[in-house]
Formats: structure tokens, sequence, C-alpha cells
């Protein structure tokens, strides 16, 4: 996910046509901060690690509409749109047939996450359901999801652009420099997702590729993000980058989440650097590696409780009964784990961090 939010911090001070349509300008400046679209990419990706890789459409849909709701809550003024600003703070939020590029900004993670294109374009259609659910608002999401997916999976340019035209029947035939002179701020996924895939295309590294998409105008911080993400997939990201996106984020609420995404995904937060850090806390080494090895499931739990967020929670405790279901020591059965929920989900979570902290 470092990509679309490096996209999103960078493009921002030049969005509403800011900017002089040029790929030469400081890549960090003054009024550089995370928007909406890193907020809502957060927010989709922490749902979709809660929930898990076998979850259901329907469980997707109600973690994500849970857990954006809960981020804007809690950065309310990053720069939503106004239907979108209402539809965060709705009892029973209900999707409104955005064709609005919201869908595909916030996508990022459900191209890493899964297995096959077809579960990931399955995916991708969860989470723009939710709010963007007309057919442009989807199809924004599907095709950002699913150039991630395919870069990742080492696909050349010229598969994605063909897989993107066939698929989405997307014009990619364009140049940026055909596109530049007369493009103007856009919220569309249609006129905004293919210009930000040409971007990519057109690009030689991540940086680059960002630089691409901000020289357009426009939506800037939104193309940015999109561009960013597909061209993180393709060429990785320097550590330099990374630390700086680190620096530009929350500490601990925000990046907590980089670092079980990084850990799911089976990689180091730092593993494009040079310097790589020491090994992590005993305590975490040990409850990770021991109990649960193919996925880090209590910390996303854990995160859940200090969040509040019961309704993502409650898929959290389910999987972690069925790996405990799988557990070779005898005092680590599924009953013992049920057992221990006591008399709220609270103190089952924490009484697991401490028991397994003890080992």
């Amino acid at each position: 996910m470092y990509g679309a939010i490096l996209g999103d911090i960078i493009g921002s001070p030049f969005e509403f046509d800011r900017g002089d349509k040029t790929k030469e300008f400081d890549l960090f400046t003054k009024g550089c901060d995370f928007t909406d679209d890193s907020v809502m990419t957060i927010a989709v990706g922490e749902a979709l690690l809660a929930v898990g890789p076998e979850a259901t459409v329907k469980e997707i849909e109600e973690a994500v509409v849970t857990n954006m709701q809960d981020w804007g809550k809690r950065y309310p003024y990053a720069g939503y749109g106004g239907r979108f600003r209402y539809w965060l703070r709705e009892r029973n939020p209900k999707p409104y047939g955005s064709y609005g590029n919201g869908s595909a900004m916030r996508v990022s993670a459900v191209g890493w996450l899964y297995d096959s294109l077809e579960r990931t374009r399955e995916v991708a259609r969860a989470t723009a359901n939710v709010t963007h659910n007309h057919p442009e608002g989807i199809k924004g999401a599907e095709a950002t999801a699913s150039a991630i997916y395919m870069a990742r999976n080492e696909s050349s340019k010229e598969e994605i652009k063909e897989y993107i035209e066939r698929e989405f029947h997307y014009n990619l035939d364009r140049t940026l420099d055909e596109i530049r002179p007369g493009y103007h701020m856009d919220e569309t996924c249609q006129r905004t997702v293919p210009e930000a895939i040409i971007a990519f295309l057109e690009s030689k590294d991540f940086e680059d590729a960002i630089r691409n998409a901000v020289s357009l105008g426009g939506d800037t911080d939104t193309l940015g993000a999109i561009t960013g993400s597909i061209a993180e997939a393709f060429y990785g990201i320097p550590a330099v980058l990374i630390a700086e996106c680190r620096s530009r984020i929350d500490e601990g609420l925000m990046t907590d989440i980089f670092d079980e995404f990084d850990h799911i995904l089976g990689r180091d937060k730092n593993a494009d650097s040079d310097e790589k850090n020491g090994t992590q806390a005993n305590t975490d080494t040990c409850f990770r590696d021991y109990f649960f090895p193919e996925a880090g499931v209590f910390w996303k739990c854990e995160s859940y409780i200090f969040r509040n967020s019961v309704g993502v929670h409650r898929f959290n405790c389910l999987n972690i009964r069925k790996k405990a279901d799988r557990l070779e020591k005898p005092d680590c059965t599924a009953t013992s784990v049920t057992a221990s929920s006591g008399s709220s989900k609270r103190d089952f979570a924490y009484s697991i961090l401490f028991w397994f902290r003890n080992l």
C-alpha cells in the first residue's frame, strides 16, 4: 500500500490543477500531506486483513463499511467528497450509485492479498459496491486491482495493457503528451483510471510513474495513488521513499497496519533497504512463529479492540478459533480459546495475549 499513499502525498499539493503540468517538481514540498485517499486505502486494507482471505463477499462488505466509517470518524477532515462524507455518518449506510474515482484509489490492498485474478476482481467489486455500485465505479476498482495483481506476478506492461483493454475497454493507446494539454480536474473513474494506468505504462521506475501522474494535472492525489499502487507492484519502492512515507503518516495507528500487511505478505517492512533492522522483539516473534505462522491474526484482533470495531472483531475471533483447532499443543485447543472468552471479547483477546507472551 506504500505506493498508493506516496502517490497521494506527493500529488496532494497539486490537486485542482494547481501544478504546472510538468514532471519537474520537488517530490515533497510544503503542503504535502495524506488525504482521504490514504485514509480509505488503509481502512480497506485493514478490513481485508481482519476478515482473512477466505471471507465471503458479505463479510468483506460488512467489514469494509465498518472500517471506512470508523476511519472516517478518526480523520473527519481528510478531504472527502460531499456524498461520501454524508455516507460516513449514516447509521445504515447504503451504496449511492457513484462512479467516482474513490473506488479505485482505495483498492490497492486487494491486488496483493489474493491468489488468483478472479478472486482479486471479486474482492475489488465488493470493496467498491458498498458505495460506488455504478458499473463504472466497480470497473475502476476491478481494473486497478487487476493491474496491481498482474504487476506483482511479473506480467509485462504489454500483458497488463492488453488485459485491461480487453476486459475493461479503457483506451490505453493515448500518450501522456496527448492527454496532458486538455486534461483537467475530473473525479470520475472513467476519466481517472485509464490516465493513471497510462502514467504507469510510460514510466521507467516508481518515482517516474508518480511524476507522470502528477504532470497530468487535475485530481493529482488520486491519479498518484492509483498509478503509485500499480508502480509499486511492478518496480518496488526505494527504501528512502518508504521511510519518507512512514514519517508522514501517523505513527502507530497507520504504521501498524503497514507492518501487519507486510507480515501477512511475508516481507520485512524494510525489505528494500540496504540496512535492515534487527529481529523483532521476542514476545512478538514467539507469538507469531509458534502459534500462527501463516498469519499474525491476533495483532489484527488487538488493533480492533483498541478501536472498538466490534463487527470486524467478531470475524477475527472466528479466525483465531479456526487456527487454534490446528495447533498441536494440548493446552491451546479451540475449546480452551473459546473458554477464555469469558465475560467479553476484550477479555478473550487480552487473556490470549498475556498467556502467549509468557511462554
